[in-house]
């Protein structure tokens, strides 16, 4: 049986934020299989945001070693950046400019030109069914748009590894399933993608595999439905959650 190659490969990574005794990211080993969506779920404070930032080349880290895309991080992150895209949670376009406006300017920034960024700006609004509203200032759109357009940016440039942040908080239903199905559409044209959400039926429906990280650590790593069946007492992977990292309510500041 021929092994999938991966698309992360992250071998006892270690991140201790100075004036921190507790390290964000503990001992932390983790392979994220080429072509996968992944989802990286745990309570406020369990470290994603951490490594997260580490695997976009944002933060450094103190110990361990790091692949992505088969390069390693620390030696050869220009290499690594064209690769990646990465749609953080708040909403990170210019609100004065169109929609048109604002994917020329991302589309330039990561490189693109002439008729290969016009070509490309009219799949992705198409396909997530903006190309109606192209021409309308930022400003004037509603929540769900903002979050379509949000992720259209980061999706530009055909990146092998796409780094989600809970890309459907806030959106109305029928904005989440467009998002959601275009996701696996994106998938299926060669992407690997990162998603972290607290939205857990969500994550189940929508990843082909999952990790639960809690206090810097990897719980554990699989399907979704394996792991829940695997475990004693859970229907769901809220179940599941809770039983991994308990009821006590996480605040993070």
């Amino acid at each position: 049986m021929q092994q999938t190659a991966s698309a992360i490969d992250i071998r006892d990574l270690c991140k201790t934020y100075r004036g921190n005794d507790a390290p964000a990211v503990d001992h932390f080993s983790l392979t994220i299989p080429e072509g996968a969506i992944f989802g990286l779920l745990g309570p406020n404070g369990a470290g994603k945001t951490t490594l997260v930032h580490i695997l976009c080349g944002l933060r450094p880290f103190n110990a361990g070693q790091v692949t992505v895309c088969s390069l390693p991080l620390r030696r050869r992150l220009k290499d690594i950046k064209p690769l990646i895209g990465v749609v953080p949670q708040d909403i990170a376009l210019y609100p004065t400019l169109t929609a048109g406006e604002n994917l020329n300017v991302f589309g330039r920034i990561l490189g693109l030109r002439g008729a290969v960024l016009e070509n490309r700006i009219r799949e992705l609004l198409a396909l997530f069914g903006l190309e109606a509203y192209r021409d309308r200032r930022v400003e004037h759109y509603s929540g769900g748009m903002k979050r379509r357009l949000n992720l259209i940016a980061g999706l530009l440039h055909r990146p092998r590894i796409l780094f989600l942040d809970e890309p459907t908080v806030g959106v109305d239903v029928q904005s989440r399933r467009l998002i959601l199905d275009s996701l696996k559409l994106i998938r299926r044209d060669g992407s690997t993608i990162i998603y972290t959400s607290h939205y857990l039926e969500e994550a189940a429906s929508l990843c082909t595999q999952v990790a639960f990280i809690d206090r810097g650590k990897l719980i554990c790593q699989g399907v979704p439905a394996e792991l829940i069946r695997a475990a004693e007492g859970c229907d769901s992977l809220e179940t599941l959650y809770l039983q991994l990292t308990g009821n006590k309510q996480r605040d993070c500041c």
